[in-house]
């Protein structure tokens, strides 16, 4: 199976890029299955249903939220309509929505799709990741109920996300990280067979700090002060992710490759 996972998908400029460059990739790279972060979509601070929709439309076959789950208030019933989105399984225990999903793709192959979020630096405690993921891992078994498992490890520490990474060894096609906006260089088959990237990065403008217009942050970092919000900037994006091939059979990764198309960054591709 062809699998993409994109990074957390930052204002105007990250949904333009997935919008503009999704569809073609869909069809020059053969994919099975694909999963968007979208969590900061939406201005920068969660996904209202109406971008949801957009990128939906462009080719995602999931998307995944964050901390920022439930920013845009009308995703607090638009979680509940739409079953091809999913928030974290630890956010709390009354949120709506789902932690977890068996998709299937356009051949009939299960995709368990499961996001956590972590504990270490986050700004407020959320119930144990491990635990949480463990219990869905058990009951859809790679290779057997599902075909491939991707991960969505949602948090500051990167750690925490490599140790997530050898929690889930063996028993998911793919563990990325998402959260920190910045693409790390660590793609890798682990020992038992998954694929894990630390960080996924954004998909977004990068001439920015982690995707907001520069001067507000530099303001706050030099001076203390804040004088105005936070803008995501709006040059062009980077479409920043990781791209897996799986065995149908096993469910295990073959082959990964850091994906980094327009913008500033170098690109990467398959």
């Amino acid at each position: 199976m062809k699998l993409l996972f994109l990074g957390d998908v930052m204002g105007r400029a990250g949904r333009k890029a997935v919008i503009d460059r999704l569809p073609g990739l869909r069809a020059e790279w053969g994919l099975d299955f694909v999963v968007v972060n979208g969590e900061n979509a939406s201005s920068g601070a969660g996904l209202t249903a109406e971008h949801a929709r957009l990128l939906l439309d462009a080719g995602a076959d999931c998307l995944t939220l964050g901390d920022h789950a439930f920013d845009q208030k009308d995703m607090l019933t638009f979680v509940e309509q739409e079953t091809r989105i999913i928030r974290p399984l630890n956010f709390a225990k009354v949120a709506p929505g789902r932690g977890a999903r068996l998709f299937q793709d356009r051949r009939g192959r299960k995709v368990l799709v499961a996001q956590v979020l972590g504990q270490v630096f986050m700004k407020r405690p959320f119930d144990d990741p491990f635990s949480a993921i463990d219990g869905v891992l058990k009951t859809h078994p790679l290779g057997g109920m599902a075909q491939a498992v991707i991960v969505d490890m949602h948090c500051e520490a990167t750690s925490e996300k490599m140790a997530m990474g050898h929690w889930c060894d063996g028993r998911a096609s793919l563990v990325v990280g998402t959260h920190t906006h910045v693409p790390t260089a660590d793609a890798m088959i682990l020992s038992g067979g998954s694929g894990y990237l630390t960080d996924a990065g954004m998909c977004g403008d990068y001439d920015s700090v982690i995707g907001m217009n520069k001067a507000e942050p530099m303001r706050r970092f030099i001076t203390g002060m804040s004088k105005s919000r936070f803008e995501p900037a709006t040059g062009e994006a980077t479409l920043s992710g990781i791209y897996v091939e799986t065995d149908d059979r096993s469910g295990k990764a073959t082959r990964i490759v850091m994906v980094r198309i327009g913008g500033r960054l170098p690109e990467s591709r398959p």
